[in-house]
């Protein structure tokens, strides 16, 4: 199969071209970093380098694929300019646009758990945003991914780990959390991609399923701090702690509100109506060397 992969080399993009690359697929990477092209080439895929932003070169580079992989890159949460939710709309009407005018008829779309959510959820609401564009479109075959929360996120709370000796949000503690490993969405995402399907799928995805608390002993473990705890914070303060760290506030305010649909369970709730088959192979203890890793180098 010609398959186009957007997300450049990130934490699915690399392990994602690597599987498909070995599965004997060709395989278009788009990178807007021209830097990215020799690593890109090395791995066995074809560089494409240029901007999501741009609907023309998508429409050019996905025009005689069999499959795309499209996902909303990250963006700068510090930039106060930034108008998030129009910044993702944008790339969602740039996606739609050059699946019809490229003639693409499978894709599948990285979303996130909480879409199915209307209100609440705050930054997932972007996520749904796109969802509902994508779905729009006739004559395609959608699988849109909901991976669960990322492992590399709980990276954040190293700073407050190290100055007050505990990990503190406005979810968590006794909360039940899912969490996933990019590893295991890109063997997902590989599997979707590589599968006829006729309409639109839903697919979660999650590596591990533990409290909060569960999550900061073996973190604890990890990096030598056994007694690690999680401890609950209101929103407000919450939202004064991410823009004294120089986030957007309008973004910050997003981030409070998803987590604190996380907290009274309504982020998860289709997740449990759909949970996955089978959990991913990387475990909470396996990337928690990866975090002590990062831990000690900071």
């Amino acid at each position: 199969m010609k398959i186009i992969l957007t997300g450049s080399l990130g934490h699915i993009g690399k392990p994602l071209t690597e599987e498909l690359v070995q599965k004997g697929h060709a395989v278009t990477v788009i990178s807007s970093n021209p830097a990215r092209q020799n690593e890109i080439e090395a791995l066995g895929a074809t560089a494409a380098i240029g901007s999501v932003e741009d609907a023309a070169f998508l429409t050019a580079i996905f025009t005689g694929a069999d499959a795309v992989y499209t996902m909303v890159p990250p963006a700068n949460f510090f930039d106060k300019n930034l108008d998030l939710a129009a910044h993702c709309q944008k790339l969602a009407d740039n996606y739609a646009e050059a699946i019809i005018k490229s003639g693409i008829k499978r894709v599948v779309h990285l979303s996130s758990i909480g879409a199915h959510l209307e209100k609440g959820s705050g930054l997932i609401l972007l996520h749904r945003a796109v969802e509902v564009t994508l779905d729009k479109l006739s004559g395609v075959d959608i699988t849109f991914m909901r991976p669960v929360g990322f492992y590399y996120n709980l990276l954040g709370f190293i700073p407050v780990i190290k100055n007050a000796g505990i990990i503190a949000s406005n979810y968590g503690a006794d909360d039940n959390l899912v969490w996933v490993s990019p590893i295991d969405i890109a063997e997902a995402v590989a599997e979707e991609l590589e599968t006829p399907l006729n309409g639109r799928k839903i697919r979660y995805v999650a590596s591990d399923e533990i409290t909060g608390n569960e999550t900061a002993t073996i973190l604890g473990e990890a990096i030598g701090v056994p007694d690690l705890k999680w401890v609950l914070i209101s929103d407000e303060q919450l939202q004064s702690n991410l823009e004294t760290a120089g986030l957007n506030p309008a973004i910050a305010a997003g981030l409070v509100e998803m987590f604190a649909s996380q907290h009274k369970g309504l982020l998860n709730e289709d997740y449990y109506r759909n949970r996955p088959a089978e959990l991913g192979k990387v475990k909470t203890t396996d990337f928690a060397k990866e975090f002590a890793a990062v831990y000690n180098q900071k």
